[in-house]
């Protein structure tokens, strides 16, 4: 909403509506789409991400959405269901809350649902379902771990031309999931393997250089 319908609106809801309205919003908005059979929520690797990007956070407000989807091993249906729902409720809160810095994430499968909406189209199988341009303005930083895609060297630092410079993709060593190699335990050790973590901080860095989409910037450079 332009400035003027916004102060339009403000008068019309009443003195408080406004402000009461900013303060519901977080500084941070996680939406994480969990792997494989994960049971419904976050995920075990998203539960640690989240733990983890909170406790670097500082005092900033944290807002935090699990991706709504099957996550199972119907992939061609289960994944596309997955960023639907994602892209949703990213939209949704950019519109809501243009000031929130959104942070996206997935692992496993769910990194896939982060490669429909984010990713080339092209580089996602004829399945991506990309989300309008003008949202990757309010989306600091993007995180996905265990990336299928990274068995055919398509991971989103390199395929994304709108996420892929504030993306961090990683795979855990020879984990088969996300590369050539034939280490299976590998995708369930990204926790202990310090990649959550590694994430966490990268996400970190990004949300504290990121201005919001409604800031502005002076001709210095400056945000203003």
């Amino acid at each position: 909403m332009g400035g003027i319908g916004a102060v339009a609106a403000a008068g019309l809801l009443g003195p408080g509506t406004a402000s009461a309205h900013a303060e519901s919003c977080p500084d941070v908005s996680v939406v994480f789409a969990r792997g494989t059979a994960e049971p419904a929520g976050l995920g075990r690797v998203g539960q640690a991400f989240v733990d983890d990007l909170r406790g670097q956070l500082g005092g900033r407000s944290v807002g935090v959405a699990a991706v709504n989807y099957p996550a199972s091993y119907d992939f061609l249906q289960s994944a596309p269901a997955g960023a639907d729902d994602a892209s949703a409720q990213i939209q949704a809160t950019a519109a809501r809350c243009p000031d929130t810095r959104i942070v996206v994430g997935g692992y496993s499968q769910g990194a896939a649902v982060v490669d429909l909406i984010t990713g080339d189209p092209a580089a996602t199988f004829g399945f991506g379902r990309p989300m309008p341009a003008d949202v990757a303005d309010h989306v600091a930083a993007v995180a996905v771990l265990g990336n299928p895609a990274g068995r055919i060297g398509r991971t989103l630092t390199t395929s994304s031309p709108l996420y892929g410079a504030k993306t961090i993709d990683l795979c855990n060593g020879a984990d088969p999931v996300c590369s050539n190699g034939d280490d299976r335990p590998a995708h369930s050790a990204y926790v202990q393997s310090g990649l959550v973590s590694q994430a966490a901080d990268f996400v970190a860095g990004r949300v504290a250089s990121h201005a919001p989409a409604g800031t502005l910037v002076n001709a210095s450079g400056t945000v203003g």
